[in-house]
């Protein structure tokens, strides 16, 4: 169990949660294990084996305490919402945002100004590591001069089409950069661009593969915050696309997602033999390949890392989320900028 601003994370599998006199219990195994004013949160995140007693959630409900139920892995699945509840007022708040191109350029500037950063981060760490030469040293010279040149030009950017015109711009550079980064199993793993709808290699197999479980779970965490996914700033609307949700893992893509994939390639992880390709030239992950990204993926998640604005030390798996809560503070107006996450 955690405490992150007003909100309390419990991952402890096999908790109870009940309520004795304005405070918020935690069993395990019987066993009291911890208890918190209850009064202090504005929600309540359960991971996994994570029970509430009715006590519980109907004082969540009356109070307007967000009280979410998620996977153990992330997925979203349920939240206790009473007849009045404050997530009405922060959706309408988010859809005027959304509709208003001034405020929608200022948050997607602040998400795409973390993206930037944390690509910087991943290309300077890897030349640090593993110095370049000749044309794949070009490639990350011209990647860095561009996401650098590009930040000033984010902040004085107009209105989202200019913005997504720049992280298009950005992506292209970090992309031609991007196979250098593959240090072994070069004659099978081989990335030249980025293909989706369908992958055509296996490079972007992976890719394509990690980014819908980081948009899944990016979804959850904005669901677990009270905010619609699909109703993005950056990403506009589109019927069954959760635009909120690809915006939010604009911050996550390089850092996390790409250098997972990146490290399974050049740890020997996966193998040629785990990728199959059809008639149509579309090349897929085995289930068994699937089964290590995940596995691998999960583990990752539970890696430390320090919160760059928050300053607390917190699971990588629980860093969407509260970006998600940082967003919605935003979105109330409780905060001038969205604070994006930014690797250091």
């Amino acid at each position: 169990m955690r405490r992150m601003l007003n909100s309390l994370f419990i991952t402890t599998q096999g908790a109870w949660l009940s309520l004795r006199n304005g405070n918020i219990v935690v069993n395990v195994d019987g066993e009291e294990k911890a208890s918190f004013p209850a009064i202090n949160f504005g929600s309540i995140l359960c991971f996994g084996r994570v029970n509430a007693t009715p006590p519980l959630m109907g004082f969540c409900a009356d109070n307007g305490v967000s009280l979410s139920f998620f996977k153990e892995n992330g997925r979203f699945l349920a939240r206790v919402q009473g007849p009045v509840h404050g997530n009405v007022l922060l959706r309408r708040a988010q859809y005027r945002l959304a509709d208003d191109e001034k405020a929608s350029a200022e948050i997607a500037r602040d998400v795409l100004i973390g993206k930037l950063a944390n690509t910087r981060t991943v290309l300077r760490r890897f030349l640090r590591d593993h110095p370049q030469e000749g044309e794949a040293a070009e490639k990350f010279r011209s990647a860095l001069s561009v996401t650098e040149a590009l930040a000033p030009q984010l902040k004085a950017a107009k209105d989202t089409e200019e913005l997504r015109g720049y992280e298009g711009t950005a992506a292209r550079a970090y992309f031609d950069a991007f196979d250098g980064m593959i240090l072994h199993q070069k004659e099978h793993f081989k990335f030249t661009e980025r293909t989706r709808r369908p992958p055509r290699d296996a490079v972007n197999a992976m890719l394509s593969y990690i980014y819908s479980i980081l948009a899944s779970e990016a979804a959850s965490a904005l669901e677990g915050a009270g905010l619609d996914p699909a109703v993005g700033f950056l990403h506009k609307d589109r019927p069954g696309r959760p635009s909120l949700a690809l915006d939010l893992m604009e911050e996550f893509r390089t850092w996390l997602a790409d250098r997972l994939v990146l490290s399974m390639i050049n740890m020997k992880q996966v193998k040629p033999e785990d990728f199959r390709t059809s008639e149509s030239g579309a090349v897929e992950m085995d289930g068994g390949a699937k089964k290590k990204l995940i596995a691998e993926w999960q583990s990752r998640k539970q890696d430390e890392i320090t919160h760059p604005y928050t300053g607390e030390k917190m699971p990588i798996g629980m860093v969407p989320h509260m970006q998600a809560m940082l967003l919605a503070r935003r979105i109330r107006g409780d905060m001038r900028e969205y604070p994006p996450f930014v690797w250091k």
